[in-house]
């Protein structure tokens, strides 16, 4: 009984032992490396210090990322700057008609690099701009256009 109970520990110990940590894979962040399609330098409005690159491309998956380079910097202190693609350099909310100058893509959570989910099925070709939209005070703070 005491070789079962010794031979059972060293087999559950030697198991336990090699463990690998699990891999997790974060659906915001794209795989591989983007595919550049269209990018554009962010002009600053209203004094907010918009600066930077926002790029849009695929990753080794195919999914599609609007992406901001590690040189972007806006006002933060905010907390509301959410990002939208738009049809213009100007934020033209038409909400009674599903607002379809504009595509919310998400709020900008810090400076520096930044990656942002498109969904799928989104008409990229209809949009020309990133707009950087300061909802608590209702002013822009920067756009770019994508060329």
């Amino acid at each position: 009984m005491k070789k079962i109970i010794l031979f059972l520990a060293v087999v559950i110990f030697a198991a336990c032992s090699d463990d690998t940590d699990p891999i997790i894979i974060d659906s915001t962040l794209p795989n591989g490396t983007l595919s550049v399609l269209r990018a554009g330098n962010f002009t600053d409005q209203n004094g907010a210090g918009s600066t930077g690159t926002a790029t849009i491309g695929t990753d080794t998956q195919g999914t599609v990322f609007l992406a901001f380079n590690n040189a972007f910097r806006t006002a933060l202190a905010t907390g509301t700057v959410t990002v939208y693609l738009s049809t213009s350099d100007t934020f033209t909310p038409d909400p009674g008609n599903g607002n379809p100058n504009l595509l919310l893509v998400g709020p900008v959570r810090n400076a520096g690099e930044n990656f942002f989910r498109i969904p799928s099925g989104a008409d990229l070709g209809k949009y020309s701009h990133v707009i950087l939209w300061c909802g608590s005070v209702g002013i822009p703070f920067g756009n770019a256009r994508l060329q």
